[in-house]
């Protein structure tokens, strides 16, 4: 059994699981709407630049992900990303890039729970949480 999240966009997902890519590494597939086969109807609204389905597979994790055209591009709340890396140093680093052009709720430092951790908004609007293995 798995979870996985599922993003919404409004029109920027691709650029948003490029830089995921760019930050967290992974093996990357998007199909776009002008993507589909021929026959295969596209969601109402949708245009062909907007993405239908992506995929950043990260070891045995995995986040996907489309643009929604019915969607108002409003924030998305109630929920976060959460990525748990190994150590301080790699948490920090995927912490300041996730959190470059976005807007951080939570400074990345050292808490009772976690060597460190940090929130953050994405440049795209998606809420992070950014921990690291292991008891303090």
């Amino acid at each position: 059994m798995s979870v996985s999240p599922y993003l919404f966009f409004s029109g920027d997902c691709a650029q948003a699981f490029k830089r995921y890519q760019e930050v967290l590494g992974g093996e990357l597939e998007v199909m776009t709407h002008a993507d589909l086969p021929e026959g295969a109807d596209a969601m109402p609204g949708a245009e062909p630049h907007h993405v239908m389905h992506a995929a950043l597979k990260l070891g045995d994790a995995l986040i996907m992900g489309s643009d929604d055209p019915t969607g108002d591009g409003g924030p998305k709340v109630g929920v976060a990303v959460v990525y748990t890396a190994p150590d301080e140093q790699t948490a920090k680093e995927i912490f300041t890039a996730l959190a470059d052009g976005g807007e951080i709720s939570m400074p990345f430092e050292p808490t009772f729970w976690s060597r460190g951790f940090g929130a953050c908004n994405d440049r795209f609007g998606i809420p992070w949480m950014v921990d690291t293995e292991g008891a303090p």
